[in-house]
């Protein structure tokens, strides 16, 4: 296989890794009840009033559903779109170790509709149109590279709502995530797959610009970030248009690999990603070490890193005229204008570790993981891991004003586009906890 441009360079990744940690002692919390409310201000309640989970086949509520294929369940995403005047509004559910996605009906009591298997056969050969991903390779006795199981991560929606992409942490084969993995592009209509394209090791972000013009996959595993030109519409003529490295690519031919752990050894453990609503520039949090990389799309271009975060970047979001961040260790979520962040990097450009510092802060919770903010920028809730709760943020002042307990150990959420639904997905840590989904009303008291 011919190989591209991108730059090898051998780096020891100890300390990158290092900051991507959270402790490693694992307190095994109790399954919430269903019912419970939030605690704090009033200005804003969570109430859990349904669950989807494969815990207790057993349930005394009727809302708390039982599902065998919850397991392990990692990211969660609305859809909802009009069609013929009839209001589609599904819930799916990636199930990282499942490998599976899980649709529900919203409309109808999140009744199950459909099960996305990401299970590939000979028979799927129709589904790849290439194999091979540039700069990388498959080791070499391998025949059958395209025969696998995936591991859904995230997800995003593309071309109008047509369109759902999902990245794979691994091919099931890849016990260390070295080798090419892969994204599948799922035709919502149908829920069905439609294509399968390869990808750089790891991947676990996916974005879609607002222009609808490009897909950027964000790969945990190597430090690289790869654009996606989807303007066609057709999944036929999606094409990769940039390879971006952000500081080095990662040394996979790891000297001991028994004590390697690609969750941990990821060396800038590249996470959050989100383009700006312009679709100019793209932002993709450093997880390992802090700072955000900054990309311009128009001219695919990495331009460089801007510190002065937290040093441990988890999830970005933008919302209005605010760039939202978690940090997952530090247990903080931080605010900035994103175009006074933007400004202020591409006018020090030709400065080392420009720092930005006009961030407002507030802490959430040990384990900060995905955040989500309300339609009108006032409240964020943030997820924080370590404590299994649910942190509740008024964003003018960036006060913690309430919380509720979850299900251990929560990671995923998703705001319905109403706002009166908050969902959750609690994954589990070291086989501890997790095979939850949570859905919380959300009151506002005005």
């Amino acid at each position: 296989m011919k190989k591209l441009f991108l730059p090898l360079i051998a780096v020891s990744i100890f300390n990158a890794a290092s900051y991507s940690q959270t402790p490693t002692i694992v307190k095994q919390f109790p399954k919430v009840k269903m019912g419970i409310v939030s605690t704090g201000s009033a200005e804003v309640t969570l109430k859990l009033v349904t669950r989807l989970q494969s815990y207790n086949a057993y349930t005394k509520e009727a809302n708390d559903i039982y599902d065998t294929s919850i397991n392990s369940p990692k990211s969660v995403l609305f859809l909802e779109k009009m069609v013929n005047h009839v209001l589609i509004k599904k819930l799916y559910v990636n199930n990282l170790e499942g490998g599976t996605t899980t649709v529900y009906d919203a409309n109808n009591g999140f009744e199950k509709i459909a099960e996305i298997k990401h299970v590939f056969s000979e028979k799927d050969a129709a589904l790849f149109k290439e194999t091979d991903f540039p700069g990388y390779a498959f080791v070499a006795h391998k025949a059958r590279p395209n025969v696998f199981t995936g591991k859904p991560v995230e997800m995003c929606l593309s071309n109008h709502n047509k369109y759902l992409w999902i990245p794979y942490y691994r091919r099931n084969y890849d016990k260390l995530a070295t080798e090419p993995s892969a994204i599948a592009i799922v035709d919502v209509d149908k829920d069905k797959i439609v294509r399968v394209m390869p990808t750089a090791p790891l991947p676990k972000m996916v974005a879609c610009s607002p222009d609808d013009k490009y897909i950027a996959i964000t790969n945990w595993g190597d430090n690289t970030v790869h654009l996606v030109d989807i303007s066609s519409g057709d999944p036929a003529k999606f094409k990769y248009v940039a390879h971006f490295v952000v500081d080095y690519r990662m040394n996979l031919n790891f000297a001991d690999s028994a004590k390697i752990d690609r969750d941990q050894d990821c060396g800038l453990c590249l996470r959050g990603t989100v383009f700006t609503p312009d679709s100019n520039y793209l932002f993709v949090g450093r997880m390992g070490g802090g700072g955000i990389a900054i990309f311009d799309t128009r001219n695919k271009k990495m331009l460089g890193t801007i510190y002065g975060t937290k040093e441990n970047v988890r999830h970005l979001v933008i919302n209005g005229d605010y760039l939202y961040l978690s940090s997952n260790k530090d247990g903080y979520v931080e605010k900035a204008k994103w175009k006074d962040v933007l400004s202020f990097f591409l006018a020090g450009q030709s400065q080392k570790n420009l720092r930005y510092t006009k961030w407002q802060t507030a802490f959430t919770g040990l384990g900060a993981r995905t955040i989500t903010v309300t339609n009108d920028g006032k409240y964020l809730f943030a997820n924080a891991n370590l404590e299994s709760k649910i942190s509740i943020v008024r964003t003018k002042d960036m006060v913690t004003i309430g919380a509720i307990n979850a299900d251990p150990y929560p990671v995923g959420m998703v705001l319905d586009q109403s706002n009166k639904y908050l969902v959750v997905t609690a994954q589990g840590r070291n086989d501890k906890g997790g095979n939850s989904v949570m859905i919380y009303q959300v009151t506002r008291a005005n």
